[in-house]
């Protein structure tokens, strides 16, 4: 993904509040599908990621990325931003 487009996400996403929070459960395949709904419905998302270190936040980040197919626009703190496009979507 091109920076001009990630920098263009990032502004758009900038009022968004986190539509998805992650349990203590962790990444669950019920919060992994909720988290593809979110994205089919709105292609560019919030979600908060409670994980207790920095690395255990990555991972979570990354193993949603790889299993939806979402690019990470950005991470700060506790929250991500993904986008997927909607290929039903124009």
């Amino acid at each position: 993904m091109k920076s001009d487009l990630k920098k263009f996400l990032r502004a758009k996403a900038h009022s968004l509040k986190p539509v998805v929070i992650t349990g203590q459960a962790g990444i669950t395949p019920a919060v992994l599908n909720e988290i593809s709904l979110a994205l089919d419905h709105h292609e560019l998302i919030k979600v908060r990621v409670n994980a207790p270190d920095r690395e255990e936040r990555r991972e979570m980040t990354a193993q949603i990325c790889a299993e939806l197919g979402a690019e990470l626009i950005q991470s700060i703190g506790h929250i991500i931003t993904l986008y997927r496009k909607n290929p039903e979507k124009k």
